[in-house]
């Protein structure tokens, strides 16, 4: 890693955080922008869905860009499928939650301002999900670690 004498710093982060097939690397994280600004960049693998429940959040924005593939957010019931050179803006209280229904993997840039959240959501939620060794994780583990984080979960659609 590249440090300049004012502790600017180039990929601050080259851990990659692994969420089952999900794997997300941190470019800036809070620490390094004053928390202002974290950047992350979220691979998902062809035909994967998010393992956590749809959620939203109060104290920040998260804006997605398309790299690569297709990602298909669904924002307050909306779908909206984010190809590269688009961008997508999740406002504060916007219910959300993505998955891929395609067959290739898909890349997104998510930008979250200010930076509200950071590696350790992630990694305390990686280790949730790869303890479920392919089943599905424990929901109410997910739930605390996403709260204490300061998203909200969002309430599981009525049965059909």
């Amino acid at each position: 890693m590249q440090q300049s004498a004012n502790n600017s710093r180039i990929n601050p982060a080259d851990e990659i955080i692994r969420l089952g097939p999900l794997a997300i690397r941190f470019l800036v994280a809070g620490e390094n922008s004053g928390g202002g600004i974290a950047a992350f960049e979220l691979t998902v693998p062809g035909t994967q869905r998010l393992a956590a429940p749809a959620h939203s959040h109060d104290g920040f924005e998260e804006t997605i860009y398309g790299i690569d593939g297709v990602l298909t957010w669904t924002v307050d019931g909306q779908l909206l499928d984010v190809e590269p050179g688009q961008a997508l803006c999740i406002p504060r209280g916007a219910v959300h939650r993505f998955d891929n229904h395609r067959g290739e993997d898909a890349k997104v840039l998510c930008v979250v301002t200010p930076a509200a959240i950071g590696p350790d959501f992630f990694r305390e939620s990686a280790a949730v999900i790869n303890a479920g060794s392919g089943g599905p994780p424990d929901t109410a583990r997910l739930i605390a670690i996403m709260r204490a984080h300061g998203l909200t979960p969002a309430a599981p659609p009525p049965a059909q």
